[in-house]
């Protein structure tokens, strides 16, 4: 008789840059504004000051981690929703100075479908490429230049193969030549250092579940003075750029994810890291024909994209995925491959690129999963190889 859903073993969680799970010091400063503080932060009664002082101190925590000031901080529903009113909001305020944006091949659809509706209503965009790592030049950045460019848009961190962007030295090339410079970076934060004075950055993309706050939140820093479209219109919250009644319980989250994230980005940086390198060892040592994807150094310390020659991912994840929870980097149709955007800019070889898989590393990750997974991957691959032979 087959077990229930309930009693089954879970899967080991190896999909952190998917989302995160809610951590539990995140779960109870939220818990409050679930049970009791249910007041509107822009009411001036009793029922008001706590909501207001709560969403205060979110800001505040935000940027302690960011290193800015906090009204610098907007609220947001997301990442997608932070990168769609940092591209369209700048063009937008700046058109009279220019029409071209300059972004990357490897950037998250959340960018380059905003570049693209952009495209298409008249402005001119570059979609630099990027190396075999995935990095982006910073010659063919400055190269792509002309008197017309009025954004640069780069992510920090790559969230299919981890690659670390020169984000502080482009920024210095648009900030040399009055251009405003934005930066996803979604998948960084939490992960490493990222501190908007030492990267030099215009705009900073933040999604709260990737940093084990819930979905449905994120935050836009925009540094002071720069001009922006507002969001939404309404009333005058989010300093005026984004209306509504601001969504309290996740913003709660949010901030104190951000104060946990700074607290503990040492340690977590070198658990994150830890993990991820016993994992790739631990593959490498009983596997052939395996590869690995984005840079080897200049990498996030969580991520791990891995090539398996000749295979399909997702049949992959068929075989281990009562095992193992991962993402695939191609998926196989009856006729087709649909390889990554980001492996196909990299220009990753057809029978390498159709069998990636992208297995990243989160806080709560133990050795003891990490040798499970290890030899349950391995497993799969062994079962998937004799399917070909």
């Amino acid at each position: 008789m087959a077990q229930s859903k309930g009693t089954m073993k879970k899967p080991i969680y190896l999909d952190y840059n998917a989302t995160t799970p809610l951590d539990p010091e995140v779960i109870a400063a939220m818990r409050p504004f679930l049970e009791e503080e249910f007041g509107n932060p822009s009411s001036t009664h009793w029922y008001g000051i706590g909501p207001k002082r709560a969403l205060l101190k979110a800001r505040e925590q935000v940027a302690a981690l960011l290193h800015c000031d906090p009204q610098e901080v907007i609220f947001t529903s997301g990442g997608t929703e932070s990168n769609n009113h940092a591209i369209r909001g700048i063009v937008l305020a700046n058109r009279d100075k220019g029409n071209h944006i300059i972004t990357c091949q490897t950037e998250h659809p959340a960018v380059l479908e905003v570049c693209r509706y952009l495209e298409e209503r008249g402005f001119d965009i570059t979609f630099l490429p990027v190396d075999e790592y995935g990095l982006v030049a910073v010659s063919a950045v400055e190269a792509g230049i002309t008197p017309q460019t009025i954004m640069i848009t780069i992510m920090h961190a790559n969230n299919e193969v981890g690659t670390v962007q020169p984000v502080d030295e482009i920024a210095e090339l648009a900030r040399a030549r009055g251009i405003v410079f934005h930066t996803d970076a979604a998948q960084s934060l939490g992960k490493m250092p990222v501190q908007v004075d030492s990267l030099g950055v215009d705009m900073l993309s933040v999604a709260g579940h990737k940093l084990y706050a819930p979905k449905g939140v994120g935050a836009l820093y925009v540094r002071k003075g720069k001009a922006l479209e507002k969001f939404m219109f309404g009333a005058g919250q989010e300093m005026g750029k984004r209306a509504g009644t601001e969504n309290m319980l996740e913003i709660v989250g949010l901030g104190k994810a951000c104060e946990i994230a700074l607290r503990d980005l040492e340690r977590n940086m070198r658990h994150m890291k830890a993990m991820r390198d016993m994992l790739h060892d631990g593959l490498q040592s009983r596997l052939q024909e395996i590869r690995l994807n984005g840079h080897p150094r200049k990498r996030l310390p969580n991520t791990l994209s891995l090539s398996f020659r000749g295979l399909e991912a997702n049949r992959i994840l068929e075989e281990i995925g009562l095992d193992v929870a991962a993402s695939a980097g191609a998926a196989c149709h009856s006729d087709s491959v649909e390889i990554s955007h980001v492996l196909g800019a990299m220009h990753v070889p057809l029978e390498w690129a159709k069998g990636t898989l992208r297995f990243t590393t989160g806080r709560m990750t133990t050795e003891t999963e990490i040798i499970e997974a290890v030899g349950a991957i391995v497993k799969g691959i062994e079962v998937c190889r004799n399917e070909y032979r």
